[in-house]
């Protein structure tokens, strides 16, 4: 048998998320709200863990600077530190790597014409261990493999949603030809509506994000055909991190002639810190659990 992609994760990955969570700040009335939106989803994700996840974020000047900035890169070490951003690491578990299922993911997408650059060495930011923290809790180690997936999306020129849904697509050709049968997550990451800089500074937009969702579910296909200037226009600066969203999307077998997913889950928050959050789950139809 082989690998299989059996749900996708999304949700965005505020820098304050974790320090709520790592300051113990979890119960107080700001945070409270947004954290018990996430405990449906940490049952679920005990009942559904998976063998591996590939882990689609985007880096904030830590392992790429403006020095060397890749579109599509993919980790394929087999451990991952965890950033120091400025304020020291967060206290969450080093990262463990899956290199054989990097490496062949790494291999089968670019043999399907994207260009991924190869990382085998980098430390991993809060974009990439909020979301696990957000899904997992506290524990003494991550409960799986992950492989860090890092999109531009903070230097322009960025990749399109097209080109991301279509990367999915590649993803999850990959996933599939892999000849062990494990049960992989791929899990879409950053946003949702938000801007950190300028007269629109603190920007949320509901009803944009509102319908981002809606969508993403119902219709990635046209909604990977969006233009940068509305999420731009509509999301804020920072809301062009929700193409990432459609890379996860476009893993999923609807996009392949299979059956619709199912809606696992379904979470939106204002506000956390100045942004907004957004979360969903999706699960293959008729996916087992592990």
């Amino acid at each position: 048998m082989n690998a299989r992609v059996s749900a996708s994760v999304y949700t965005s990955h505020v820098p304050a998320i974790g320090a709520a969570l790592d300051n113990d700040k979890t119960a107080e009335p700001h945070w409270e709200p947004l954290f018990a939106g996430y405990e449906p989803s940490k049952v679920w994700m005990r009942d559904n863990t998976p063998d591996a996840i590939v882990l689609v974020y985007n880096d904030h000047a830590t392992a790429f600077s403006l020095d060397m900035i890749p579109t599509f890169a993919i980790g394929t070490a087999a451990t991952y530190a965890v950033a120091d951003e400025g304020w020291g690491p967060r206290p969450v578990p080093e990262v463990q790597g899956h290199p054989d299922l990097a490496a062949h993911i790494a291999h089968s997408v670019i043999q399907q014409d994207f260009d991924l650059t190869i990382v085998n060495r980098m430390d991993v930011d809060h974009g990439l261990t909020v979301p696990l923290s957000l899904m997992f809790g506290r524990p003494d180690s991550w409960p799986c493999p992950i492989i860090p997936v890092a999109v531009n999306v903070v230097q322009y020129p960025v990749p399109s949603g097209q080109r991301c849904l279509n990367l999915g697509k590649a993803i999850r050709n990959a996933i599939e030809s892999y000849d062990e049968p494990l049960n992989v997550q791929v899990w879409g990451t950053g946003g949702m509506s938000h801007q950190l800089q300028g007269p629109r500074a603190g920007l949320i937009n509901a009803e944009f994000d509102a319908a981002f969702l809606d969508q993403l579910i119902a219709d990635p296909a046209n909604l990977a055909l969006k233009p940068h200037v509305d999420y731009l226009r509509e999301a804020g600066s920072e809301g062009i991190e929700l193409v990432m969203w459609l890379i996860a999307r476009g893993a999923m077998a609807d996009l392949a002639g299979g059956s619709a997913p199912t809606v696992e889950h379904r979470f939106y928050h204002v506000p956390a810190s100045n942004t907004a959050v957004g979360h969903l789950i999706l699960a293959e139809s008729g996916a087992e659990t592990p």
